[in-house]
């Protein structure tokens, strides 16, 4: 029997409703491993922005913590996409590598 928990797919789902939060999926979805810093530098928006949704991203599941390296007396922490939902995979645009599919999630699908 399959177990649907429509809570961790509802709270993706709302996750998924902000657009820096795609934003950040994208970016991140073709690395190993990424920091929020890079992604912040990358989508040109404020690090406490973007650490910000890593963590609302890292609650429901939607990236893992790979690992951490201390920087200048703090730690770094490094992310990767972990959504393996084929909804979700689509509203990103992404396929179930993290590239993207080259289809628009907002056309239909002939």
């Amino acid at each position: 029997m399959t177990n649907l928990n429509r809570s961790d797919d509802n709270d993706l789902l709302v996750a998924l409703r902000h657009p820096l939060r795609r934003d950040i999926l994208r970016t991140m979805a073709p690395k190993k491993a990424i920091s929020p810093r890079e992604v912040a530098k990358a989508l040109h928006q404020p690090l406490s922005n973007v650490s910000y949704h890593v963590r609302v991203l890292a609650e429901c599941a939607a990236v893992s913590l790979v690992r951490t390296e201390p920087v200048r007396g703090s730690m770094q922490h490094f992310y990767r996409v972990s959504i393996e939902a084929p909804w979700a995979l689509n509203v990103l645009g992404l396929d179930e590598r993290g590239g993207p599919t080259g289809e628009s999630s907002t056309e239909p699908n002939p």
